[in-house]
């Protein structure tokens, strides 16, 4: 984990797969505590809202490339990671997700992990490839694709 802030490009890749594979476009549903106007709008107390975070997580104001994988999003001009104002998938404010920081950990571990255990093959064409999510019901699900794992043999050594 004391790598994860020199490695930028790694950091803004999870996130680009976080942010193309939202798997719950919205929010946990909340509850108005008393009548609230918003925008013109009454909302009385008890109404049900939610955070529609696929519609964050495709802002064309901050994703220039809104549908395609470009970790870039998470990058300023000298390569360095920079957080983004629409990338609330763990939701913001004093309702955040609790298992953030936890979550975020695991993914870096996983994938440098498999990046440095593993070479990924595809038996596709890059090119060849759709990774343009699918609607499944209140989710959006990844597409389904073979991609091979190759142990890498140089360099590995018995941890235990």
């Amino acid at each position: 984990m004391n790598d994860r802030g020199r490695m930028p490009y790694t950091n803004a890749v999870i996130h680009e797969i976080q942010r193309l594979a939202n798997i719950l476009p919205f929010g946990v549903p909340r509850k108005v505590t008393c009548d609230t106007h918003f925008r013109g709008y009454l909302l009385p107390k008890d109404t049900d809202v939610c955070i529609a975070l696929g519609i964050l997580l495709q802002d064309p104001k901050y994703f220039k490339d809104r549908k395609s994988f470009h970790p870039e999003h998470f990058l300023d001009e000298e390569g360095h990671f920079k957080k983004n104002d629409s990338f609330l998938p763990f939701g913001t404010g004093k309702r955040v997700c609790l298992g953030k920081s936890l979550a975020l950990m695991e993914l870096f571990l996983m994938l440098t992990t498999i990046l440095q255990r593993f070479t990924l093959k595809s038996p596709k064409e890059p090119q060849e490839i759709d990774l343009t999510p699918k609607a499944n019901g209140s989710g959006i699900v990844p597409p389904s694709y073979e991609l091979y794992a190759l142990l890498r043999e140089e360099g590995l050594h018995d941890s235990a």
